[in-house]
């Protein structure tokens, strides 16, 4: 399931409203809109840190003007959620334990079920 994007300082666990990322080349750290996607080589901050930011000594540093909002919830949240929902219910299904068969055999002779486990007599 998706789940919103949180802040990537570390402890920090409010939503993310912005996007940090270094242009090297130019000695630059740009805070703006949060990305639509997730970017490996960036940061995604809350509000609090984006605003409280600074750059490297000797790096000039961009701040988006205005405020930061929160993303807007997408159809694809209402569909993650939905498969999440559908996936527990699979997954209770599928860990119910399954009953043993009564033995037919003296102990340790027959075959056996538990689950998706099996029981084979040595030969």
């Amino acid at each position: 399931m998706r789940s919103p994007r949180r802040c990537s300082r570390n402890g920090c666990r409010n939503q993310a409203v912005a996007t940090l990322t270094y242009v090297y080349a130019d000695s630059t750290a740009v805070v703006g809109p949060l990305s639509g996607v997730a970017e490996p080589h960036s940061y995604d901050l809350c509000e609090q840190h984006a605003r409280s930011l600074t750059a490297p000594r000797g790096w000039d540093l961009v701040r988006h003007e205005g405020d930061f909002e929160l993303p807007p919830p997408t159809s694809d949240d209402l569909v993650a959620l939905a498969e999440a929902v559908r996936e527990a219910g699979r997954g209770e299904q599928q860990t119910l334990p399954l009953p043993l068969p009564e033995p037919s055999e003296p102990a340790g002779r027959g075959v056996g079920r538990r689950g998706h486990l099996r029981v084979i007599p040595p030969s």
